[in-house]
């Protein structure tokens, strides 16, 4: 199938067959995936948490609007935002470009110098919404990475974040859950897998600028 087959597949899925389970190489190419998703300045202010214990998802979806995915799903992915960016963060981060790139600290000094400066003046409150902006990208591309893989998923905002923050401990890891994304299989008997795709006409929803 073409990406653009692909892409009118999917759909926020309603219903999972909790029977079915995601194969482990499908959540490897999941995980592979999140950690290739661009980010602003490269830093990855977001963290990718898997759940696949369901003893766990069960407690988590009284706190998700009831919405059953959440305890259906084969996995429930939950992306969490980084609450500040320190000066080891980021100097951490250029040890590993020096590494990974086998280049000389004066090749990436004035960039790293420059993110310092900006980071020094910002305060964590714009941290944190910097990085949830980041957590949409990440959830974007993994939505089109399951879609590839023939994985079916279904992006949340609605469930109580500081309900799962204090569940899972994420305070203490510097971290904010943003978003919630449960992954598996499609029931068979999900109304909503038959219905067709609305989206607005092409020429409405983009606009050309031609010389």
């Amino acid at each position: 199938m073409s990406i653009l087959s692909k892409l009118r597949w999917r759909y926020a899925t309603k219903k999972f067959d909790s029977k079915k389970i995601i194969s482990e190489q499908k959540i490897e190419i999941i995980k592979e995936a999140f950690n290739l998703t661009a980010t602003s300045y490269g830093l990855q202010p977001v963290k990718l948490l898997i759940i696949k214990d369901k003893t766990l998802q069960s407690e988590l979806q009284q706190f998700s609007m009831n919405q059953q995915q959440v305890s259906q799903a084969s996995h429930l992915l939950l992306f969490c935002a980084k609450t500040s960016i320190d000066k080891s963060y980021i100097a951490s981060f250029f040890e590993n470009v020096k590494t990974t790139r086998n280049i000389d600290d004066s090749v990436i000094s004035g960039f790293r110098d420059h993110l310092f400066d900006t980071f020094s003046s910002t305060t964590d409150a714009e941290v944190l919404l910097w990085a949830k902006k980041q957590a949409y990208l990440t959830m974007g591309n993994l939505l089109t990475v399951c879609a590839i893989e023939g994985i079916d998923a279904c992006p949340m905002e609605g469930f109580e974040p500081k309900k799962f923050d204090t569940i899972l401990g994420l305070e203490s890891h510097g971290l904010q859950s943003v978003l919630l994304m449960p992954i598996g299989i499609r029931a068979e008997d999900d109304q909503f897998a038959f219905m067709p795709k609305v989206r607005l006409p092409i020429k409405d929803a983009v606009m050309e600028f031609n010389s």
